[in-house]
């Protein structure tokens, strides 16, 4: 039998096997829509070279996959790189914002600001930012409130204590110059805790500001021209990123250094306590495995960090002259010898 289709003639048992393949797609699109993977924006304060980069992201890929998440296949990641520079960090944040992502997941206090300047929506999980609170990125840890919850990098009293550790592996220390960005209000509550505990160790401190290597070695050649100096380098990109600079330079000026991040003394610095920075990365896909599930940033309450880290250079000590005090190396989760 002929058909008249349109004003072309049909065979009718075409004409059906036709409209029965059409129909036997459709389940194929809409399962195809269905099943779209989510995407997740990473924006992350490493150069894409940094060796201590892979650490990271290999823990937090491994820790999604355990949840059922494989980069790749069931879920979409889409790195960016920034390092320590701003200008390619709010390029980035533009960026990721713009695609529209199911989730952002950003690193660093420039990070997280640089996102939630331009993001009203899209749920924002951060790892290693430091003070949220008074940052002004959440209303309330247990209740975050808005759409950024994540985990904390150090709280402001941390600051103090590395002004107690510098003092105590160099006891001889009576001037302490703070590497820091001034635009970060974090920064300056570490910088008030720091100058409250250099008061009580009979310490004179003072801040210099630093945006680059060209900075660094400026303040670290000032340090340097008064006696009995020490300089303590505040977590972020900058010092992050150029801390083998930070810790040639004060070994060549025979200043005792403190950093926050374990990677930095093994980088030469004398000493540093501080987070497992790795441990962050691995803690985050919970919260981005919850928010892909249906939960809401608003009811996650950003969580603190739970392992922290001693690490102690005596080949650095060596370098400067110093004996480092039993009691110290005694309480080290780590000695580089």
């Amino acid at each position: 039998m002929l058909w008249l289709i349109e004003g072309n003639l049909v065979r009718r048992r075409d004409f059906i096997t036709a409209i029965a393949g059409s129909m036997a797609a459709w389940p194929a699109v809409a399962s195809a829509q269905q099943l779209r993977a989510p995407r997740v924006g990473m924006l992350l304060a490493y150069s894409s070279s940094d060796p201590e980069l892979r650490s990271r992201t290999d823990a937090f890929t491994s820790e999604l996959k355990q949840l059922g998440w494989v980069a790749g296949r069931t879920v979409q990641i889409d790195f960016r790189y920034a390092g320590s520079d701003d200008k390619l960090l709010n390029t980035y944040a533009v960026e990721l914002v713009t695609s529209n992502p199911d989730v952002i997941v950003v690193q660093s206090n420039p990070g997280l600001a640089a996102v939630l300047r331009i993001n009203r929506t899209i749920p924002t999980v951060f790892i290693q930012v430091a003070d949220p609170l008074g940052s002004g990125f959440v209303r309330s840890l247990a209740h975050p409130e808005g759409i950024a919850t994540g985990f904390t990098n150090f709280e402001p009293a941390n600051a103090g204590k590395w002004v107690e550790l510098l003092k105590e592996i160099s006891p001889d220390v009576r001037r302490v110059i703070v590497l820091m960005d001034t635009g970060t209000k974090a920064h300056v509550a570490m910088y008030a805790a720091a100058a409250v505990a250099a008061k009580t160790l009979n310490v004179e401190i003072s801040s210099s500001g630093v945006s680059g290597a060209d900075e660094l070695i400026a303040a670290i050649d000032e340090c340097a021209r008064e006696p009995n100096s020490g300089v303590l380098a505040l977590p972020h990109a900058v010092t992050s990123a150029n801390r083998t600079l930070i810790a040639q330079r004060c070994i060549s000026q025979r200043l005792p250094s403190v950093g926050a991040f374990s990677f930095m003394a093994r980088s030469g610095l004398l000493a540093s306590y501080g987070i497992d920075v790795v441990d962050l990365f691995r803690r985050a896909p919970t919260y981005v495995d919850r928010i892909l599930r249906g939960a809401k940033a608003a009811d996650l309450p950003v969580q603190l960090p739970t392992k922290f880290e001693l690490v102690v250079n005596l080949k650095t000590a060596k370098l400067l002259g110093m004996e480092v005090p039993p009691t110290l190396l005694g309480r080290a989760d780590e000695v580089i010898e």
